[in-house]
């Protein structure tokens, strides 16, 4: 099943996707829902982001092509990681898509996209095993790690170059049913295909992570864990460009990227 938020007139409100057309539920599938009578046209409606993350989890260094490109292109030697590392993000930073990623006009650059598959956590959870940690998972989304990187050798914690305010597209729905480990990921930047990758190619898997998190940490509802991104991040984003991240049964994450004026 294809969930998606969505705004009419004003007013939020959960719906079922199916084609171009959504049924409107009363509730939420997080905590529980029902389909209503009500129908709209996909097109009519504005999309939001699928969740608002109480917490928002990511992955570090998940796949071993993007590390070697990293390498390559700054020159260093970082090895893949011993054990899974994970981060985190702000919640500020998100938007729907077809929403404008703005970068800041003092950004020297490259602003570059990271297209990652997004757990989003669908029930309370703790101390949670390998072999059971997909039970608390409501589906599947799609995200965009902007990553600024020369703010990123500069800022220890990465607050600017991967938290500024647009910098964390996400969506365009959450997918049920899915293998985390069995998709397929493609960038398109103005059409052409930046990047494509297989999930099955993770250094540690999504239950990995999730079985680690909820070793120390409460999973709620509604939490987020971007799974990491694999091979190359170019070409570098610019005014008027368009990025999208697509996984055929999730959908197309697409936004537009803009220069904010000095």
């Amino acid at each position: 099943m294809k969930f998606g938020h969505f705004e009419q007139k004003g007013q939020a409100f959960y719906g079922i996707v199916e084609g171009e057309q959504v049924t409107e539920v009363r509730g939420t599938p997080f905590a529980g829902y029902e389909a209503t009578g009500t129908r709209h046209a996909l097109s009519a409606l504005k999309l939001l982001v699928p969740c608002r993350p109480q917490n928002f989890y990511c992955a570090g260094l998940n796949y071993a092509a993007h590390i070697e490109w990293a390498n390559q292109r700054t020159g260093g030697n970082r090895k893949p990681p011993e054990k899974a590392d994970i981060g985190y993000r702000s919640a500020n930073a998100l938007i729907a898509s077809g929403e404008t990623i703005v970068i800041p006009a003092d950004s020297p650059g490259p602003v570059q996209f990271e297209g990652e598959l997004v757990a989003v956590i669908g029930k309370t959870a703790r101390n949670l095993s390998e072999k059971d940690a997909l039970s608390c998972v409501l589906g599947y989304t799609l995200g965009n790690d902007l990553s600024e990187r020369t703010w990123q050798k500069q800022d220890r914690t990465l607050w600017r170059a991967k938290n500024c305010d647009t910098f964390k597209p996400m969506g365009p729905f959450i997918t049920t049913g899915l293998d985390p480990m069995n998709l397929t990921v493609s960038v398109k930047v103005n059409g052409k295909t930046a990047a494509e990758y297989s999930t099955s190619r993770m250094l540690f898997s999504a239950q990995h992570y999730i079985a680690n998190i909820s070793k120390y940490m409460t999973l709620h509802p509604g939490d987020v864990v971007w799974l990491g991104t694999d091979g190359a991040t170019e070409p570098d984003l610019k005014d008027g460009d368009v990025v999208e991240i697509a996984c055929e049964p999730i959908g197309v994450l697409r936004n537009p990227v803009a220069r904010a004026k000095a």
